[in-house]
């Protein structure tokens, strides 16, 4: 089995090394920063290519993971995307966060090649990718999501088909609506409660046990609590998906009063300087407002 891999970000660079280290499979990657497909070949023994269509030359499977539409876009089909050089029958699979839309068009172009085509973005963030328990939403086609399921498993502890395509990007709008909830929400009661001079590690000890309890509160009190916002999924990132979940509900008529509030919240935190800040740093806003 020959496997590509497109994109090797804080993301894609483990989640393509546990195809190697527990797959066992031949992996070839592209880069649009050669260095960084060198150096992973290093680390993993696989190869490089110096485009898409080269890296997916062959292919049986072929695995993206870029920054948002138009870059997932030109690694298919554009001039020398992987679109051009698949062989018949292999399966694209897309772990970008991305537009419904655009999985939707993807998948159409895939069919009209004879190829497959499963949009999976992840959830789980970078220490996810790099232990290999990563969540993986699926939409498309059930026989090429049958395909590509047990190599999905390699990075994954969850992975499930939730409909056609594009249903795994609308799971993944989701994800980070609930996500940008829960973190402005945390956001407020530390903020209070250390307003309110209470010992807030004890405090979150003791509510993270009960019905307040959540994986943002268990992984993200500390970084509030102490001000330091240098790990994790960025704000700029964050912004970017909220963008992406804001465009769908104007389609569906879904309203989403907190995420449009949220999402502005974010772009208090760029104002600051925290683009790169992690998505904790929500708390950061109410430093600011009290220096204010």
């Amino acid at each position: 089995m020959r496997v590509a891999w497109i994109g090797l970000g804080v993301m894609g660079y483990p989640m393509a090394g546990h195809l190697v280290a527990r797959g066992g499979l031949q992996v070839t990657v592209y880069n649009r920063t050669a260095a960084k497909a060198a150096k992973w070949a290093e680390a993993f023994g696989g190869a490089t290519a110096p485009t898409p269509a080269a890296a997916a030359k062959d292919a049986d499977f072929v695995f993206a993971c870029v920054g948002n539409d138009d870059d997932l876009r030109q690694v298919t089909t554009g001039p020398e995307g992987a679109f051009q050089a698949m062989k018949p029958g292999a399966v694209f699979i897309d772990h970008t966060t991305a537009s419904a839309r655009v999985a939707r068009e993807l998948h159409a172009a895939a069919k009209g090649r004879g190829l497959g085509f499963v949009d999976a973005p992840v959830s789980g963030g970078q220490a996810g990718a790099e232990n290999g328990v990563l969540t993986v939403m699926c939409g498309g086609d059930p026989e090429d999501y049958a395909r590509a399921e047990p190599l999905i498993a390699h990075f994954s502890r969850m992975r499930k088909l939730l409909g056609p395509a594009g249903s795994g990007q609308l799971a993944k709008m989701v994800n980070q609506i609930a996500i940008a909830g829960l973190v402005q929400g945390l956001a407020e009661a530390i903020n209070f409660g250390m307003k309110a001079g209470l010992p807030m590690e004890d405090v979150i000890e003791v509510i993270s046990k009960g019905a307040a309890g959540s994986w943002q509160m268990e992984n993200r009190h500390k970084t509030m609590i102490a001000g330091k916002f240098d790990f994790g999924f960025a704000a700029d990132w964050m912004r970017k998906d909220l963008g992406i979940c804001l465009d769908e509900s104007r389609r569906n008529g879904a309203p989403l009063p907190v995420t449009a509030l949220v999402d502005q919240f974010y772009a208090e935190v760029q104002k600051l300087g925290g683009g790169r800040w992690d998505t904790s740093s929500l708390i950061a806003r109410f430093q600011n407002l009290d220096r204010s």
